[in-house]
């Protein structure tokens, strides 16, 4: 089982979705909102906006986000572990092609990360708490 103490701050990001339910615009339609985390702090590094049932963030959100996420350090991590499954165009592929090494994991190996962020978002924007 993976756990922020495995790794060193900036060492590994990891991707995930934030939202359980499409976010309702009235002029833009649903969107999903795809956050990056560094692994060691937890700290959300950026978010992008994807259409709801896309699952990911066209390429240049994606080049968008990861620069905004390399801000804050001034360096990309080695690794971005991705749930199973998802990401499959956009965001693994700009990862490859800047020398980030990605890795695939079950979502449930992730909740130990997300799950805070996830909660806070849904009490923010949805009401209740994630399980």
């Amino acid at each position: 089982m993976l756990h922020p103490s495995q790794f060193d701050v900036s060492e590994a990001w990891l991707a995930f979705k934030l939202n359980e339910t499409p976010i309702c615009t009235d002029s833009d339609g649903d969107f999903d909102c795809i956050a990056l985390m560094d692994a060691a702090s937890g700290f959300i590094l950026g978010n992008a906006f994807a259409p709801a049932g896309e699952g990911e963030p066209s390429m240049m959100e994606v080049r968008r986000l990861l620069e905004e996420a390399k801000a804050h350090r001034r360096e990309l991590p080695q690794t971005l572990i991705l749930p199973s499954g998802q990401f499959d165009r956009t965001l693994a592929a700009e990862a490859e092609r800047v020398g980030i090494a990605v890795v695939r994991v079950r979502e449930d190996q992730l909740l130990v990360f997300i799950r805070e962020a996830r909660t806070s978002f849904k009490q923010h924007f949805g009401g209740g708490s994630v399980q």
